[in-house]
Protein backbone atom coordinates (compact mmCIF):
# COMPACT_ATOMS: atom_id res chain seq x y z
CA UNK A 1 0.00 0.00 0.00
CA UNK A 2 1.53 3.30 -1.13
CA UNK A 3 1.02 6.40 0.98
CA UNK A 4 -1.29 8.97 -0.58
CA UNK A 5 0.17 12.21 -1.90
CA UNK A 6 -2.19 14.11 0.40
CA UNK A 7 -0.75 12.41 3.49
CA UNK A 8 2.85 12.88 2.39
CA UNK A 9 2.12 16.59 1.80
CA UNK A 10 1.17 17.15 5.45
CA UNK A 11 3.92 15.07 7.08
CA UNK A 12 7.11 16.71 8.35
CA UNK A 13 10.43 15.61 9.80
CA UNK A 14 10.17 15.18 13.58
CA UNK A 15 13.41 17.16 14.10
CA UNK A 16 13.25 20.77 15.29
CA UNK A 17 13.21 22.24 11.75
CA UNK A 18 10.09 20.24 10.71
CA UNK A 19 11.12 20.14 7.04
CA UNK A 20 8.79 18.48 4.51
CA UNK A 21 9.24 14.81 3.65
CA UNK A 22 9.26 13.11 0.26
CA UNK A 23 8.29 9.51 -0.45
CA UNK A 24 10.87 7.20 -1.99
CA UNK A 25 10.14 3.68 -3.16
CA UNK A 26 13.02 1.29 -3.70
CA UNK A 27 12.94 -2.15 -5.31
CA UNK A 28 9.32 -1.51 -6.22
CA UNK A 29 7.97 -2.18 -2.72
CA UNK A 30 10.06 -0.69 0.10
CA UNK A 31 8.82 2.77 1.07
CA UNK A 32 10.71 5.41 3.06
CA UNK A 33 10.04 9.03 3.86
CA UNK A 34 13.12 11.21 3.37
CA UNK A 35 13.57 14.62 4.96
CA UNK A 36 14.11 17.33 2.34
CA UNK A 37 16.49 19.18 4.69
CA UNK A 38 18.57 16.70 6.70
CA UNK A 39 18.10 13.62 4.43
CA UNK A 40 17.16 11.40 7.36
CA UNK A 41 15.12 8.38 6.29
CA UNK A 42 12.00 7.11 8.05
CA UNK A 43 10.47 3.69 7.37
CA UNK A 44 6.91 3.03 6.27
CA UNK A 45 5.63 -0.24 7.71
CA UNK A 46 2.36 -1.76 6.55
CA UNK A 47 1.39 1.62 5.07
CA UNK A 48 2.07 3.48 8.34
CA UNK A 49 4.83 6.14 8.48
CA UNK A 50 7.14 5.60 11.47
CA UNK A 51 8.35 9.12 12.34
CA UNK A 52 10.34 8.24 15.44
CA UNK A 53 13.93 9.44 15.83
CA UNK A 54 14.94 6.04 17.20
CA UNK A 55 13.66 4.34 14.04
CA UNK A 56 15.23 6.81 11.59
CA UNK A 57 18.37 6.35 9.54
CA UNK A 58 20.01 9.75 10.18
CA UNK A 59 21.16 11.85 7.24
CA UNK A 60 24.87 12.38 6.56
CA UNK A 61 25.12 15.16 9.18
CA UNK A 62 22.65 13.65 11.66
CA UNK A 63 18.95 13.98 12.34
CA UNK A 64 17.83 17.58 11.94
CA UNK A 65 21.17 18.89 10.65
CA UNK A 66 20.70 20.23 7.13
CA UNK A 67 22.76 18.58 4.42
CA UNK A 68 23.81 22.03 3.11
CA UNK A 69 25.48 22.90 6.44
CA UNK A 70 28.52 20.69 5.92
CA UNK A 71 31.63 22.41 7.26
CA UNK A 72 34.22 23.42 4.68
CA UNK A 73 37.52 21.85 5.28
Amino acid sequence: MTLSAELVAILACPSADHAPLRLEISDGTTQELVCTSCASRFPVRDGIPVLLADEAAPGPNGLGVPVDDTPAG
